[in-house]
């Protein structure tokens, strides 16, 4: 089958198109034929190697072999199942996350049955499917898992226009919230246009300078910091950031001292946020955010854009034809 490999860090030309044998399932796996994946900036930060710290995983000084062909959002086609396998069958259409197994830029792929994995909705294709994994199960781990966030709060969203961002405007505002979004100029309408109440255009404006304070401050870029969003939080209010390890012990210490807060946490099993999606989007009620799409042997190319920080919702790669 083919598979995007790299075999070091770098630059998105580091990224080959090969040929390498199709995995085989076992007795509890299903074997996906991928028809859509995605390019996020996590995976083009994996390519660089970056961050340094998170080399320990990925590898210190070239990509560990088992990480060499990245891609964790897909969307595509159960072809075969392992012996024990009940939950899936061949012809099941489904989308997922591959997590730390990455993996999706290839013709097929390997998940556990029980991994983050469902049936996709029935009335989207796979390319809009792939664009539905992650960044509207991260945006719901945080918002409504780690944030418990209720109705009538007030919600500020940095990187409203990003895939997480354009998610997080939608189901903050699903689950009752005020919702301000934070974005550039180009994307004001856009973010508008997914119901935020207020977009603030941070190439105008500093948000921490306006007098409106928030329940919660989701930052999904990890372009802030508690202490510049400290001010604009409500004496209970939570900071809550994607990245960073060194928000970790910022959490244990804003818990203990109490006030305003830092919440952290990590998206990992998205069984139960997969199918809380699925519903909202087949009935219409969450919309799905593409910039580009590219095939698969453009992939160099999609990495370069998303590079490039002017991506606004998500970049699709088409693996194979619908």
């Amino acid at each position: 089958m083919r598979a995007v490999v790299h075999t070091e860090f770098g630059a998105p030309d580091v990224l080959r198109l090969t040929e390498v044998d199709t995995p085989t399932p076992g007795e509890r796996d299903v074997l996906i034929r991928v028809v859509a994946t995605t390019v996020t900036s996590a995976e083009c930060a994996m390519r660089r190697g970056e961050p340094r710290w998170g080399r320990v995983i990925i590898g210190f000084t070239r990509p560990r072999r088992r990480l060499r062909t990245l891609g964790t959002e897909l969307a595509g086609e159960v072809v075969a199942v392992g012996a024990r396998v009940t939950r899936f069958r061949p012809g099941d259409r489904v989308f997922g996350f591959t997590g730390f197994g990455l993996g999706a830029y290839a013709d097929y792929n390997v998940m556990p049955e029980r991994g983050s994995l469902a049936a996709m909705p029935a009335n989207i294709g796979y390319g809009q499917a792939a664009a539905a994994v992650d960044g509207a199960t991260t945006a719901l781990f945080f918002l409504r898992d780690k944030a418990r966030l209720q109705p009538g709060q007030r919600v500020l969203v940095i990187g409203a226009s990003g895939s997480i961002g354009t998610y997080a405007v939608q189901l903050a505002k699903h689950l009752g919230a005020h919702v301000t979004g934070v974005c550039g100029t180009r994307n004001l309408e856009l973010v508008a246009s997914l119901g935020a109440d207020q977009v603030i255009d941070y190439t105008a404006e500093d948000f921490t300078t306006r007098p409106e304070t928030y329940d919660v401050v989701f930052d999904t870029l990890g372009r802030s910091t508690f202490a510049k969003c400290r001010p604009v939080l409500t004496p209970r209010g939570c900071y809550l950031p994607t990245t960073g390890l060194h928000h970790v012990p910022l959490s244990w210490w804003t818990a203990l001292r109490g006030g305003p807060r830092v919440v952290t946490g990590m998206s990992v099993s998205k069984n139960e946020a997969l199918v809380y999606v699925r519903d909202l989007i087949e009935q219409d009620r969450l919309r799905i955010v593409i910039d580009r799409t590219y095939p698969l042997e453009q992939i160099a190319e999609a990495h370069r854009y998303v590079d490039s920080g002017h991506k606004t919702g998500n970049v699709v790669v088409t693996v194979a034809d619908e």
